[in-house]
């Protein structure tokens, strides 16, 4: 895809990655169609596009609502006279254990986190079909390739987003035109933890190593000029994964014992359902704070990873000298 001239919908884009995609869309001279819940950033949004160099339009809208993301995809034509390519960036979080989740947020969480992502793919693909090309790009998480504590709400709806994909991009085989790209980022320093609903009694933190909404958007922005089935974000993405799938027992063990200790703040936190279902009326920078909080923690957490990443290695290797390479097999609790 040509950037300069096309019409690219971001939801999700009062802050954090979806934010900083759209000004990355705008340098490079797109129709940039920006969508969110809040309104307000939005309008500061779509003129620090138009600062850019881009053109853009700003829509409130709620994914989890299809009526309103057809809504989004009519003013986006209407405006600008087709769509090239579909961001679905919009997502919320819910912390905190399973048996403590209010029932009604675990279910809007996927409603938002993955039927967004459904109903935005359903419209596009609408739309793509007409014009026989088009680029769509979700985006999931790492956490759609592995699970942690207190995240069973969005790791489900990020392992189905996930699964969802790679069953379109099947379904489209025979369509050369048409993309499906699934971005899978690790952590990322955005306001995302400021939003997140919260029932794990302690405030938390992105778990290191973190990584910068720059790097995400900029792996989105490449999908969308060339277009790639499945790319991790921050360089303990892959590995992690990969731990995950040849010795899941102990990748268990040792990430569960990795979020105790690392992604929690050690002070109390009042339950509360943060942007759940509503958007709260602050954090709507691109950055989350968290680099400028803790200066050290750039080199801190490079070490922690690399830590962790040998003692998996080495407990694998141990595992295969021991009892062979069944030890890849999914059914076996090591």
């Amino acid at each position: 895809m040509e950037l300069a001239g096309a019409t690219i919908v971001v939801t999700g884009a009062s802050s954090g990655i979806g934010r900083e995609t759209a000004l990355r869309l705008a340098a490079r001279g797109a129709n940039v169609v920006v969508a969110a819940r809040r309104e307000e950033p939005l309008a500061t949004l779509v003129e620090a596009c138009r600062s850019r160099g881009g053109e853009a339009l700003g829509v409130g809208v709620d994914v989890a609502d299809e009526a309103s993301v057809r809504t989004l995809a009519e003013a986006a034509v209407a405006r600008f006279g087709r769509i090239d390519g579909w961001v679905n960036n919009a997502s919320v979080s819910l912390i905190g254990r399973f048996e403590d989740l209010p029932p009604d947020a675990f279910r809007r969480t996927l409603d938002v986190n993955f039927f967004g992502v459904v109903h935005g793919s359903r419209v596009a693909l609408e739309l793509f079909r007409r014009t026989g090309s088009g680029t769509i790009v979700n985006v999931a998480s790492l956490a759609g390739r592995i699970g942690a504590p207190y995240y069973s709400a969005y790791a489900s709806a990020k392992h189905a987003v996930v699964g969802f994909s790679q069953s379109l991009r099947m379904e489209l085989r025979g369509t050369p035109g048409i993309h499906v790209c699934t971005v899978m980022p690790a952590a990322i320093d955005t306001p995302f933890f400021q939003h997140s609903g919260n029932y794990a009694g302690r405030p938390f933190k992105p778990i290191r190593p973190f990584y910068q909404p720059e790097l995400v958007a900029d792996l989105i922005v490449g999908l969308l000029e060339r277009p790639r089935g499945e790319v991790f974000a921050g360089d303990m993405a892959a590995p992690s994964s990969l731990m995950r799938t040849l010795m899941p027992g102990l990748f268990e063990r040792a990430y569960s014992a990795m979020v105790e200790r690392d992604h929690f703040l050690q002070e109390p936190a009042p339950p509360g359902p943060g942007n759940i279902f509503e958007p709260v009326p602050y954090g709507t920078d691109v950055h989350g704070g968290w680099s400028q909080r803790q200066r050290s923690l750039a080199t801190a957490s490079r070490v922690a990873a690399l830590a962790t990443v040998g003692a998996l290695a080495l407990g694998f290797a141990a595992l295969v000298r021991g009892r062979g390479f069944a030890v890849v097999d999914a059914r076996s609790r090591d």
